[in-house]
Protein backbone atom coordinates (compact mmCIF):
# COMPACT_ATOMS: atom_id res chain seq x y z
CA UNK A 1 0.00 0.00 0.00
CA UNK A 2 1.35 3.19 -0.98
CA UNK A 3 1.92 6.65 0.77
CA UNK A 4 -0.49 9.98 0.35
CA UNK A 5 -2.54 8.89 -2.25
CA UNK A 6 0.25 6.79 -4.73
CA UNK A 7 -1.97 4.15 -5.87
CA UNK A 8 -0.79 1.33 -7.97
CA UNK A 9 -2.73 -2.26 -9.00
CA UNK A 10 -2.45 -4.42 -5.66
CA UNK A 11 -1.17 -7.39 -7.87
CA UNK A 12 1.70 -5.36 -9.15
CA UNK A 13 3.10 -3.94 -5.98
CA UNK A 14 3.94 -6.52 -4.04
CA UNK A 15 6.12 -8.11 -6.89
CA UNK A 16 7.93 -4.80 -7.55
CA UNK A 17 8.87 -3.93 -4.23
CA UNK A 18 10.21 -7.23 -3.74
CA UNK A 19 11.98 -7.45 -6.99
CA UNK A 20 13.38 -3.92 -6.04
CA UNK A 21 14.62 -4.91 -2.81
CA UNK A 22 16.28 -8.35 -3.80
CA UNK A 23 18.33 -6.03 -6.53
CA UNK A 24 19.45 -3.39 -3.60
CA UNK A 25 20.48 -7.00 -1.98
CA UNK A 26 22.08 -7.92 -4.78
CA UNK A 27 23.91 -4.53 -5.33
CA UNK A 28 25.05 -4.74 -1.68
CA UNK A 29 26.45 -7.61 -2.05
CA UNK A 30 28.57 -6.70 -5.00
CA UNK A 31 29.76 -3.58 -3.38
CA UNK A 32 31.23 -5.63 -0.32
CA UNK A 33 32.70 -7.88 -2.78
CA UNK A 34 34.68 -5.00 -4.48
CA UNK A 35 35.64 -3.78 -1.43
CA UNK A 36 33.49 -0.34 -1.67
CA UNK A 37 31.42 1.91 0.70
CA UNK A 38 27.63 1.01 -0.24
CA UNK A 39 27.44 4.79 -1.09
CA UNK A 40 29.81 4.68 -4.06
CA UNK A 41 27.18 2.94 -6.67
CA UNK A 42 24.13 4.88 -8.20
CA UNK A 43 20.66 2.57 -9.00
CA UNK A 44 19.45 3.54 -12.19
CA UNK A 45 15.90 1.84 -12.77
CA UNK A 46 15.39 1.70 -16.47
CA UNK A 47 11.63 2.41 -16.81
CA UNK A 48 11.03 2.05 -20.90
CA UNK A 49 7.47 0.98 -21.36
CA UNK A 50 6.41 0.62 -18.04
CA UNK A 51 3.65 2.91 -16.70
CA UNK A 52 4.10 5.89 -14.73
CA UNK A 53 2.34 3.85 -11.86
CA UNK A 54 5.20 1.74 -11.54
CA UNK A 55 8.24 4.76 -11.17
CA UNK A 56 5.45 6.41 -8.70
CA UNK A 57 5.36 3.44 -6.32
CA UNK A 58 9.41 2.75 -6.53
CA UNK A 59 9.84 6.50 -5.89
CA UNK A 60 7.32 6.16 -2.56
CA UNK A 61 10.05 3.10 -1.72
CA UNK A 62 12.67 5.41 -1.87
CA UNK A 63 14.01 5.03 -5.62
CA UNK A 64 14.97 8.55 -7.21
CA UNK A 65 17.08 7.74 -10.29
CA UNK A 66 15.34 6.70 -13.68
CA UNK A 67 15.98 5.82 -16.67
CA UNK A 68 14.40 6.49 -20.15
CA UNK A 69 15.35 5.67 -23.64
CA UNK A 70 12.79 7.76 -25.57
CA UNK A 71 12.43 11.10 -25.14
CA UNK A 72 8.90 10.93 -26.17
CA UNK A 73 7.78 8.80 -23.83
CA UNK A 74 9.84 10.01 -21.00
CA UNK A 75 8.75 13.57 -21.39
CA UNK A 76 5.20 12.47 -20.95
CA UNK A 77 5.93 10.63 -17.77
CA UNK A 78 7.88 13.79 -16.79
CA UNK A 79 4.40 15.48 -16.70
CA UNK A 80 2.23 12.92 -15.43
CA UNK A 81 4.39 12.48 -12.02
CA UNK A 82 5.33 16.22 -11.70
CA UNK A 83 2.21 16.63 -9.07
CA UNK A 84 3.22 13.52 -7.52
CA UNK A 85 4.20 13.65 -3.69
CA UNK A 86 7.24 11.37 -3.94
CA UNK A 87 8.20 12.29 -7.46
CA UNK A 88 9.10 15.25 -7.26
CA UNK A 89 12.76 14.37 -6.54
CA UNK A 90 13.20 12.01 -9.24
CA UNK A 91 16.58 12.57 -10.85
CA UNK A 92 15.69 11.32 -14.64
CA UNK A 93 18.58 9.69 -16.93
CA UNK A 94 18.44 9.83 -20.59
CA UNK A 95 20.30 6.89 -21.62
CA UNK A 96 18.91 5.90 -25.14
CA UNK A 97 20.38 7.08 -28.40
CA UNK A 98 20.06 10.75 -28.92
CA UNK A 99 19.71 12.60 -32.19
CA UNK A 100 20.66 15.99 -32.66
CA UNK A 101 17.16 17.29 -33.75
CA UNK A 102 15.87 15.71 -30.06
CA UNK A 103 18.13 17.65 -28.00
CA UNK A 104 15.69 20.47 -27.06
CA UNK A 105 13.73 17.58 -25.55
CA UNK A 106 16.67 16.43 -23.35
CA UNK A 107 18.26 19.68 -22.58
CA UNK A 108 17.56 20.65 -19.30
CA UNK A 109 15.29 18.12 -18.39
CA UNK A 110 17.44 15.26 -17.24
CA UNK A 111 19.68 15.29 -14.57
CA UNK A 112 22.01 12.95 -16.76
CA UNK A 113 22.37 12.52 -20.37
CA UNK A 114 24.58 9.44 -20.64
CA UNK A 115 24.81 9.10 -24.54
CA UNK A 116 26.50 11.89 -25.99
CA UNK A 117 28.86 10.28 -28.72
CA UNK A 118 29.41 13.43 -31.18
CA UNK A 119 30.51 17.31 -30.81
CA UNK A 120 27.45 18.22 -32.79
CA UNK A 121 25.23 15.89 -29.90
CA UNK A 122 27.44 18.54 -27.13
CA UNK A 123 26.84 21.45 -29.10
CA UNK A 124 23.14 20.96 -29.74
CA UNK A 125 22.37 20.28 -25.85
CA UNK A 126 24.66 23.54 -24.72
CA UNK A 127 22.39 25.49 -27.49
CA UNK A 128 18.97 24.44 -25.68
CA UNK A 129 20.55 24.98 -21.75
CA UNK A 130 19.24 28.33 -20.43
CA UNK A 131 22.25 31.29 -19.82
CA UNK A 132 24.49 30.24 -16.74
CA UNK A 133 23.49 26.35 -16.59
CA UNK A 134 25.00 23.69 -17.73
CA UNK A 135 23.77 19.78 -18.76
CA UNK A 136 25.33 17.24 -17.25
CA UNK A 137 26.73 14.53 -19.80
CA UNK A 138 28.74 11.56 -20.55
CA UNK A 139 30.41 10.10 -23.28
CA UNK A 140 29.28 6.64 -24.67
CA UNK A 141 31.74 4.97 -25.65
CA UNK A 142 31.63 1.89 -28.97
CA UNK A 143 34.32 -0.29 -26.43
CA UNK A 144 34.13 -3.15 -28.93
CA UNK A 145 33.79 -1.09 -31.76
CA UNK A 146 30.83 -2.75 -32.74
CA UNK A 147 29.61 -1.13 -36.61
CA UNK A 148 25.82 -1.66 -35.35
CA UNK A 149 26.46 0.39 -32.58
CA UNK A 150 26.82 4.09 -31.56
CA UNK A 151 29.14 5.21 -29.29
CA UNK A 152 32.73 6.96 -30.02
CA UNK A 153 35.55 4.42 -30.44
CA UNK A 154 38.31 4.10 -27.84
CA UNK A 155 40.66 5.39 -30.46
CA UNK A 156 38.72 8.83 -30.86
CA UNK A 157 37.85 9.16 -26.99
CA UNK A 158 40.75 11.38 -26.05
CA UNK A 159 39.85 14.21 -29.29
CA UNK A 160 36.04 14.01 -28.55
CA UNK A 161 36.64 14.82 -24.98
CA UNK A 162 38.89 17.38 -25.27
CA UNK A 163 36.52 19.18 -27.80
CA UNK A 164 33.41 18.96 -25.63
CA UNK A 165 35.51 20.43 -22.71
CA UNK A 166 35.79 23.43 -24.65
CA UNK A 167 31.82 23.60 -24.71
CA UNK A 168 30.09 26.03 -23.09
CA UNK A 169 26.67 24.63 -21.66
CA UNK A 170 27.74 21.10 -21.05
CA UNK A 171 29.88 19.45 -18.30
CA UNK A 172 31.46 16.32 -18.91
CA UNK A 173 31.43 13.99 -15.73
CA UNK A 174 32.41 10.73 -17.27
CA UNK A 175 31.85 7.89 -19.69
CA UNK A 176 29.25 5.32 -20.39
CA UNK A 177 29.39 1.93 -22.58
CA UNK A 178 27.19 -1.16 -23.56
CA UNK A 179 29.21 -3.45 -23.65
CA UNK A 180 29.34 -6.21 -26.80
CA UNK A 181 27.09 -9.34 -26.28
CA UNK A 182 29.30 -11.81 -25.41
CA UNK A 183 27.26 -13.60 -22.86
CA UNK A 184 26.13 -13.02 -19.60
CA UNK A 185 28.50 -12.32 -16.39
CA UNK A 186 32.16 -12.78 -16.13
CA UNK A 187 32.40 -12.59 -20.24
CA UNK A 188 31.56 -9.10 -19.94
CA UNK A 189 33.97 -8.16 -17.22
CA UNK A 190 36.79 -7.43 -19.55
CA UNK A 191 34.86 -4.57 -21.88
CA UNK A 192 34.05 -2.83 -18.23
CA UNK A 193 37.76 -3.00 -17.12
CA UNK A 194 38.76 -1.46 -20.31
CA UNK A 195 36.09 1.36 -19.88
CA UNK A 196 37.84 1.75 -16.25
CA UNK A 197 41.51 1.99 -18.10
CA UNK A 198 39.91 4.39 -20.87
CA UNK A 199 38.45 6.42 -18.14
CA UNK A 200 41.68 6.44 -15.85
CA UNK A 201 43.94 7.18 -19.23
CA UNK A 202 41.46 10.39 -19.83
CA UNK A 203 42.13 12.28 -16.89
CA UNK A 204 45.48 13.64 -16.93
CA UNK A 205 45.15 14.73 -20.52
CA UNK A 206 41.89 16.78 -19.70
CA UNK A 207 43.45 17.73 -15.98
CA UNK A 208 40.66 16.69 -13.75
CA UNK A 209 38.80 14.03 -12.75
CA UNK A 210 35.65 12.28 -14.53
CA UNK A 211 33.59 10.62 -11.37
CA UNK A 212 31.18 8.41 -13.13
CA UNK A 213 31.41 5.35 -15.32
CA UNK A 214 27.84 4.13 -16.65
CA UNK A 215 27.95 0.31 -17.32
CA UNK A 216 26.46 -2.72 -16.35
CA UNK A 217 23.09 -3.97 -16.53
CA UNK A 218 20.77 -6.62 -15.90
CA UNK A 219 22.71 -9.61 -16.61
CA UNK A 220 26.46 -8.18 -15.90
CA UNK A 221 26.29 -5.05 -12.97
CA UNK A 222 28.10 -7.55 -10.72
CA UNK A 223 30.98 -7.55 -13.11
CA UNK A 224 30.67 -3.68 -14.00
CA UNK A 225 30.51 -2.90 -10.45
CA UNK A 226 33.95 -4.93 -9.67
CA UNK A 227 35.17 -3.51 -12.34
CA UNK A 228 34.69 0.00 -11.08
CA UNK A 229 31.00 1.12 -12.20
CA UNK A 230 29.38 3.65 -10.23
CA UNK A 231 26.23 3.93 -12.11
CA UNK A 232 24.48 0.82 -13.35
CA UNK A 233 21.44 0.63 -15.24
CA UNK A 234 18.78 -2.11 -14.08
CA UNK A 235 15.63 -3.01 -16.07
CA UNK A 236 14.64 -6.35 -16.63
CA UNK A 237 15.55 -7.45 -13.30
CA UNK A 238 13.78 -4.70 -11.56
CA UNK A 239 10.45 -4.45 -13.46
CA UNK A 240 10.05 -7.51 -15.03
CA UNK A 241 8.34 -8.37 -18.35
CA UNK A 242 7.72 -4.51 -20.28
CA UNK A 243 3.83 -3.95 -19.30
CA UNK A 244 3.46 -2.12 -22.63
CA UNK A 245 4.11 -0.10 -25.49
CA UNK A 246 4.09 3.30 -24.86
CA UNK A 247 2.42 5.50 -27.65
CA UNK A 248 1.45 9.37 -26.78
CA UNK A 249 2.58 13.22 -28.12
CA UNK A 250 5.49 14.34 -26.25
CA UNK A 251 4.02 17.02 -24.04
CA UNK A 252 5.10 20.99 -24.65
CA UNK A 253 8.55 21.96 -22.50
CA UNK A 254 7.86 23.15 -19.57
CA UNK A 255 10.02 23.63 -16.21
CA UNK A 256 13.74 22.36 -15.97
CA UNK A 257 13.27 18.89 -14.17
CA UNK A 258 15.92 17.15 -12.34
CA UNK A 259 18.99 18.23 -10.60
CA UNK A 260 22.61 17.44 -11.72
CA UNK A 261 24.53 14.39 -10.79
CA UNK A 262 26.77 15.20 -8.07
CA UNK A 263 30.49 14.01 -8.38
CA UNK A 264 30.68 12.66 -4.44
CA UNK A 265 28.48 9.27 -3.74
CA UNK A 266 25.35 7.89 -3.74
CA UNK A 267 23.76 9.53 -0.51
CA UNK A 268 20.51 7.20 -1.21
CA UNK A 269 22.60 3.79 -1.54
CA UNK A 270 21.46 1.52 1.62
CA UNK A 271 17.82 3.39 1.78
CA UNK A 272 14.58 0.24 1.83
Amino acid sequence: MLRDGCSMPHELAPTLRERWLAVRDGLESAIRAAGRASDEVLLVAVSKFHPADAIRELAALGQRDFGENYMQEARAKQAELAKSPFCPDVRWHAIGALQTNKARDAAGHFALVHSVDSLKLAEALARRMPEGRRQDILLQVNVGEEPQKAGVSPSGLAQLAEQVENVEGVRLIGLMCLPPRCGEGEAARPWFVRMRELRDSLEPRLGRRLPHLSMGMSADYQQAILAGANMVRIGSLLFGKRIYHFRAEAPAAGNLIGSGISGGRNPDMGRR
